[in-house]
């Protein structure tokens, strides 16, 4: 039981991203994935998910971080409850087998204090895939109302979702979706 101590303890002492790092929070009510998807070529529909949580653990010395951000399924909004329940189901996002989304990044250095892309991976339908996003946006302040630090970001990328065995609907429905996410983190008091 010791050596498991010493194990951790050193393992802390020698990964300066976690040794180091801030933890923050996600702030559900200002972070909230879109996605845009072809349909049949006649217009681009999009959709987002309501409810989102999560961790970023950021060092603010060596400018690096980890992120680990969760998303529910059930929580998927087209614009009408019709279209929200076929989403939810099996030819979709299966939400009642799997009922999150997660995407986790677990060392991200940023570029002159922006990141220009943090690498990770997304988790969807059981599948884990590699997945980059692009980072249009990056801020760590104190936030102007709350007496406390925010991080807040945009983030974009493409994901083939046959790649996460979403295959209803092709080659109608696109493959390629786009993804735009802003997102806010509150440091833990």
């Amino acid at each position: 039981m010791k050596n498991s101590a010493f194990i951790i303890a050193l393992t802390l002492l020698t990964c300066p991203t976690l040794a180091l790092a801030e933890r923050y929070d996600i702030d559900g009510r200002h972070t909230f994935p879109v996605f845009e998807v072809d349909h049949y070529g006649f217009s681009i529909q999009r959709g987002r998910f309501g409810k989102v949580g999560g961790s970023l653990d950021f060092d603010p010395e060596r400018q690096a971080g980890s992120v680990d951000v969760i998303i529910d399924a059930h929580s998927v909004d087209m614009g009408s409850e019709d279209w929200n329940k076929h989403m939810r189901g099996e030819r979709f996002f299966n939400a009642a087998q799997y009922p999150t989304l997660r995407f986790t990044a677990r060392d991200f250095r940023l570029d002159a204090d922006k990141p220009s892309r943090i690498a990770g991976s997304l988790t969807l339908l059981g599948v884990t895939r590699p997945l980059t996003l692009a980072v249009t946006r990056w801020r760590c302040a104190k936030h102007p109302i709350l007496p406390r630090q925010l991080c807040g970001a945009n983030l974009e990328t493409t994901i083939r979702r046959s790649d996460f065995g979403m295959n209803y609907g092709l080659p109608g429905i696109g493959d390629e979706v786009r993804i735009l996410i802003p997102i806010e983190a509150i440091k833990e008091s």
